[in-house]
C-alpha cells in the first residue's frame, strides 16, 4: 500500500504504478484555523510506503508527515517505509553558533518518534543526517537519471560543479558520461576581491552542465553560468536535484541565458521534468 502526502502525490502515484502497488486514497484539508486534517479512505494494511517531501512550507508538510505516520501506527501497520524525496530541514546538521537548533536532528527525531520503521531519501543536502536516525536510511542518489538526460542530449558535456561541495555530485556524472569535470575555484586577490574560476578544465566550445543538488535563491548558479559563458562555453545547461527556487531564482538563472534548467520532481516545479519515482521504486522492491 502506498499513501502519498500533499505534497508528493503525483510522485506517489507513479510510484505505486511503478511497483503494480495499491495507493491508498487519502482525505488532507485544513480547518478554517489552520489546523490540518487526515484520513485514510481505506483499511490499513501492515505494509506501508509512505511519499512525503518536506519543502516549502516546510512546518505544514512535516506536521502532516506526523500525523499520517503516527495514524498509521494507531491503525495497525507494523511496517512503515518513509520515503522523504528531499528532506527539508536537512542544511543545519550541526550547531554553527553557540544556541542554535540542530534542526536535522530534531526533525529525525520526530520522524522516528511518529512510527517510522525504515527511511528513504534523495540526495540528502549533508550525509551525517543519516546518524541522526536509529532506523535503517538508505539515500538514494539522483545523478544516474541526470546522467542519463546529459547523454541523451548533449553530445559534447563537461559537468561542472558551482562549489567544492558539488564536486562528488559532478564526479559521479562525468564517470557514468566518461566525460571531463571540473569545479568553481574561488581565489582571493586583495581583502576585498574575490575572483571565483573554472578550477583547472577548457570548457571553450563545449557544452557546460551545471550540476548542484539544491538551488535555492540561484546565487551561486547564476555566477556559474556567467563565467562559463566568460571562459567561451558553447552553451550552458542548469541541473539539480532538488528545485527549492524562492522567488525569482528561476529567471535570474535563464536572464544569464543558459540553454535550459533542468530537475527532478522530488518537489514540484516548472522544471521537474525527471521523475525520481523508477530509482524510488527499484530500491523499494
Amino acid at each position: 500500500m502506498i499513501i502519498g502526502g500533499s505534497a508528493s502525490q503525483k510522485l506517489a502515484a507513479k510510484v505505486a504504478k511503478e511497483l503494480d502497488d495499491y495507493l491508498c486514497p487519502v482525505e488532507t484539508r485544513k480547518f478554517p484555523d489552520g489546523e490540518r486534517y487526515i484520513r485514510f479512505k481505506e483499511e490499513i494494511e501492515k505494509e506501508v510506503v509512505v511519499v512525503q517531501s518536506t519543502g516549502y512550507p516546510q512546518d505544514e508538510n512535516l506536521m502532516e508527515l506526523f500525523f499520517i505516520l503516527k495514524n498509521l501506527k494507531s491503525l495497525g501497520a507494523e511496517e512503515i517505509k518513509v520515503v522523504i524525496p528531499y528532506f527539508g530541514y536537512g542544511r543545519q546538521e550541526k550547531r554553527f553558533k553557540d544556541g542554535e537548533a540542530v534542526s536535522a536532528s530534531i526533525t529525525a527525531d520526530f520522524i522516528e518518534y511518529a512510527g517510522a520503521t525504515e527511511l528513504f531519501s534523495v540526495n540528502l543536502h549533508e550525509n551525517k543526517v543519516t546518524d541522526f536516525f536509529n532506523i535503517p536510511v538508505t539515500e538514494i542518489s539522483a545523478m544516474p537519471l541526470i546522467a542519463e538526460y546529459i547523454g541523451e542530449n548533449l553530445d559534447d558535456p563537461v559537468i561542472i560543479a558551482p562549489d567544492k561541495g558539488a564536486l562528488p555530485h559532478a564526479k559521479e556524472i562525468s564517470d557514468i558520461l566518461n566525460c571531463p569535470c571540473d569545479h568553481m575555484e574561488k581565489t582571493r586577490i586583495s581583502p576585498d576581491t574575490v575572483k571565483t574560476r573554472v578550477s583547472s578544465l577548457d570548457v571553450e566550445r563545449h557544452q557546460a552542465v551545471i550540476i548542484d543538488d539544491i538551488i535555492s535563491t540561484g546565487g551561486t548558479i547564476v555566477n556559474a553560468s556567467n563565467i562559463l559563458k566568460e571562459h567561451g562555453a558553447r552553451s550552458v545547461t542548469v541541473t539539480c536535484v532538488h528545485p527549492v527556487l524562492v522567488e525569482d531564482a528561476l529567471l535570474k538563472i535563464f536572464a544569464t541565458g543558459v540553454e535550459d534548467v533542468l530537475a527532478t520532481d522530488t518537489l514540484s516545479s516548472d522544471v521537474s521534468a525527471l521523475s525520481v519515482a523508477p530509482l524510488i521504486a527499484n530500491v523499494l522492491k
